[in-house]
């Protein structure tokens, strides 16, 4: 159930499938480091848009060189399924690069 708080060892297993993210605190969290302010506010906003059209908001640490998302079902008191979901769309947007052979150029705003 997507508002029921998961166990520790559920939320270990989800874990292996979100690279980079980790549960410290009673939520799960991801540190984007990036490559200047413009990135951060551009990682932000990206975040802020995903996590609103799913209507599931995450906390946000803007600073200079990184972004810090932190994730947690509030009125589940805990970590849960929603936050799960919301993680692995964030990463696939934030990380996203055109691949080889693309059109695209890129502009590679956070270091993997």
């Amino acid at each position: 159930m997507a508002d029921q708080a998961l166990s520790s060892a559920e939320v270990t297993r989800l874990l292996r499938d979100l690279r980079g993210w980790s549960a410290e605190d009673g939520v799960i969290r991801r540190v984007y480091q990036t490559n200047g302010w413009r990135a951060s506010m551009l990682v932000a906003n990206a975040i802020g848009f995903i996590c609103e059209a799913a209507d599931h908001h995450a906390d946000l640490l803007v600073t200079w060189p990184r972004v810090t998302v932190s994730l947690s079902t509030h009125s589940a008191g805990g970590i849960t399924t929603k936050d799960f979901e919301v993680a692995a769309l964030i990463e696939r947007h934030v990380t996203w690069q055109p691949g080889s052979g693309s059109a695209l150029t890129g502009n590679k705003l956070i270091d993997e």
